[in-house]
């Protein structure tokens, strides 16, 4: 940038701070959030520090003067770890009780509540009163035992004893008992102070090293590294949140209680007879989270009485019986750099937001998905804007508003295409739908996704063959269809970027493992129009039920020669547009010509147990907005229809969910408004898997 465009944007800044100081200050109300105007400042006091000569007195920020492990052993948790549903407000914290009083009418709950540790959940076992190791969630059923590093960390007691008699004799006995000749499970959080995570980076800056992130993941990267001694130079911390055996607890109260008791720390929570309580225990940590020696991102609150926890069981792959109710979305200001297209492999195409990167709550964002065009006009969105980016947890970064007053007049407008970026075939618009499609038949773009699907996780799997790797070998002309993969040899692979012998071995023998697959993971893999992993399920169940043996590609065929539209409409939970993508696929000469080449490649099959799922989502109301990749509208429908749930068109206080795929219309405004729960497509198929 020029001089002059310099000293024009920050003057533009300096205007648009200012307007926002005056509505906080003078008039008591906001547009924007602190963080976004923490964002603005913080660029302006960048092109000061760069410009100087383009400081002024009025300017805001003149206000104020100024032995290493050959790598980890594997160990299955005997109790899942499981992750936390959220909640944003106190109205989806008032559902979550209403739902829990739906699945146990007729019963009064209580709660316990406690800080949400912005760390690193562990297990730790103790077996005849000694550490015996401590593991990481992993996946949640399989961790990775990382004890070497635990035991550098001073607040984990490497012996368990009782520091302090209990009130509870049968507490006291069976914790005795347990200690002498026997195995207790303790869970928590590795942390880093924040003064601990300050020497730490100082450290670094004085070295010239270059400084982390955050705390978090400053932890989590000490614990999962080899060498103990790194681990040892951290100042690591630990807080206990969980006792997972049975020493005749009655409440997670008591495990609170019993905690300190065996040498742990434990924020000490709070009990809370009602939600008003639990609510005045958030915004008085909310009040306080600064003064804390640690982050946290929320607090999490749980049903209290541990046997009524247990009959609440799981939703996905969270207890029904804990929520965390998290603080607001963090967010920040950047630069709309450019806006480009993504293309999907049912042809969809995505526009995407190319940002100037800024670190929203510790992590670096580049881009920020707009979903479609309506999403664009609503927004105003053009190339060159400044816009106010929002990240909340994990869920990808979203552009909610525009700062207009920060333009330049060299703003551009931005289209949908009207060809296929990638392989300049027509696009054009469903009646109906918000989204843009590419008519090209063989669309590298399409192709990519594809094979990237047919490879990935839930159906080949095929470790080691990454997106990058399969663009690289289209584009090298050893793969056109996935039927290619098992054609490749290794001195196919040696010759291209990225391979050496090694690497490149690994791979065929990933590939060959991989020809052993479960039938419900093959017609998963094939990517049949509206076949999502549940629809797969449910097809390969009835197709072992009525097929004879199954064990070649050859056999599905020939089952398939005999199955008409009307047999797969009369399969329970599928309907009559998915029944007929999935005949359409098979009786399509271009699918059967992949088939035999499947089946020439020696895809064999493995037994699957397949079973009917329960009505997990009775009471519960479903609304669907943007287009689905795993499942589409009807399949997700009859799915919740099956098992329990009510599937409306609108959306109320009384939804309990809206499932958000691709390019979603204004019911995502209008569910964000009313503070309704949002859900993927991955989050729901989560709550709907066998367990």
């Amino acid at each position: 940038m020029a001089k002059t465009e310099i000293k024009n944007r920050i003057e533009k800044l300096k205007k648009e701070i200012n307007y926002h100081r005056y509505l906080y200050h003078v008039l008591d109300r906001q547009e924007i959030s602190d963080a976004a105007l923490d964002s603005l400042k913080h660029e302006l006091y960048l092109l000061e520090q760069k410009y100087p000569e383009f400081i002024t007195p009025d300017s805001p920020t003149q206000r104020v003067g100024g032995k290493p492990l050959k790598e980890f052993k594997k160990v299955r948790h005997k109790v899942p770890m499981l992750s936390l549903n959220d909640a944003f407000d106190e109205e989806e914290l008032r559902e979550w009780e209403k739902r829990l009083k739906r699945f146990i009418p007729r019963e009064d709950f209580d709660y316990f509540a406690e800080l949400k540790l912005d760390g690193f959940a562990i297990s730790l076992v103790y077996k005849n009163g000694l550490l015996s190791y401590g593991a990481t969630r992993g996946d949640g059923k399989i961790g990775e035992d990382v004890t070497q590093n635990l035991k550098t960390i001073d607040s984990i007691p490497l012996r368990l004893d009782l520091h302090k008699r209990l009130k509870d004799a049968g507490i006291q006995k069976t914790l005795e008992n347990l200690i002498k000749k026997g195995t207790i499970e303790i869970r928590g959080e590795v942390f880093m102070t924040k003064a601990a995570f300050e020497k730490v980076n100082k450290e670094r800056k004085k070295k010239g090293e270059e400084i982390y992130a955050n705390p978090r993941n400053t932890a989590a990267g000490s614990i999962r590294q080899l060498d103990p001694k790194v681990a040892a130079s951290r100042n690591l911390d630990f807080l206990a949140y969980g006792l997972v055996s049975d020493v005749n607890q009655k409440t997670h109260q008591d495990e609170h209680k019993i905690l300190p008791h065996l040498g742990f720390k434990t924020d000490q929570g709070r009990y809370c007879q009602t939600l008003d309580e639990v609510m005045k225990f958030f915004q008085k940590i909310q009040k306080d989270r600064e003064k804390l020696p640690f982050q946290i991102d929320g607090i999490v609150i749980s049903v209290n009485n541990n046997s009524l926890f247990k009959r609440l069981g799981t939703v996905g792959k969270a207890p029904r019986g804990s929520i965390a109710l998290k603080f607001p979305a963090e967010e920040a200001t950047s630069i709309v750099e450019d806006i480009q297209i993504q293309v999907g492999r049912t042809g969809a195409l995505t526009p995407v937001a190319h940002l100037k990167p800024v670190k929203i709550g510790g992590v670096t964002v580049s881009r920020a998905t707009l979903h479609n065009e309506d999403e664009i006009r609503r927004l105003g969105v053009r190339i060159g804007d400044t816009v106010i980016v929002q990240r909340a947890g994990d869920v990808i970064p979203d552009i909610v508003r525009v700062l207009p007053g920060l333009r330049t007049g060299r703003e551009k407008k931005f289209e949908m295409p009207s060809i296929c970026p990638f392989c300049g075939s027509k696009t054009f618009r469903k009646e109906g739908e918000a989204a843009y499609y590419c008519s090209g038949k063989n669309c590298f773009a399409k192709q990519l996704r594809k094979i990237t699907h047919f490879v990935g996780k839930g159906a080949f799997d095929i470790k080691g063959m990454g997106r990058k790797i399969i663009e690289q070998l289209m584009q090298g002309g050893f793969l056109f269809s996935p039927a290619d993969i098992f054609k490749l040899k290794q001195n196919d692979l040696e010759p291209l970027e990225q391979f050496a012998e090694k690497s490149a071995s690994n791979l065929i023998k990933a590939i060959n493992k991989s020809k052993k697959i479960t039938l419900l993971r093959f017609l998963y893999a094939l990517g049949i129009r509206y076949v999502g992993e549940e629809t797969a399920q449910l097809l390969a169940r009835e197709l072992t039920i009525k097929g004879k043996k199954i064990l070649k590609v050859r056999d599905l065929i020939d089952i398939f020669k005999e199955i008409s539209l009307e047999d797969l409409e009369s399969i329970q939970d599928i309907g009559p547009v998915v029944a007929k993508s999935i005949y359409n696929f098979f009786h399509t000469e271009e699918n059967l010509k992949l088939l035999r080449e499947l089946d020439k490649a020696g895809i064999q099959f493995e037994a699957v147990r397949t079973q009917v799922k329960e009505k997990i989502l009775s009471g519960k109301t479903f609304v669907l907005t943007g287009r689905l990749e795993q499942m589409t509208r009807q399949e997700v429908k009859d799915k919740i229809k099956a098992l329990g749930g009510r599937v409306s068109s609108s959306i109320s206080k009384k939804t309990d969910y809206l499932l958000l795929g691709k390019e979603p219309g204004m019911k995502y405004n209008r569910a964000r408004e009313l503070g309704v729960k949002i859900i993927d497509e991955e989050e729901f198929l989560g709550m709907i898997e066998e367990k």
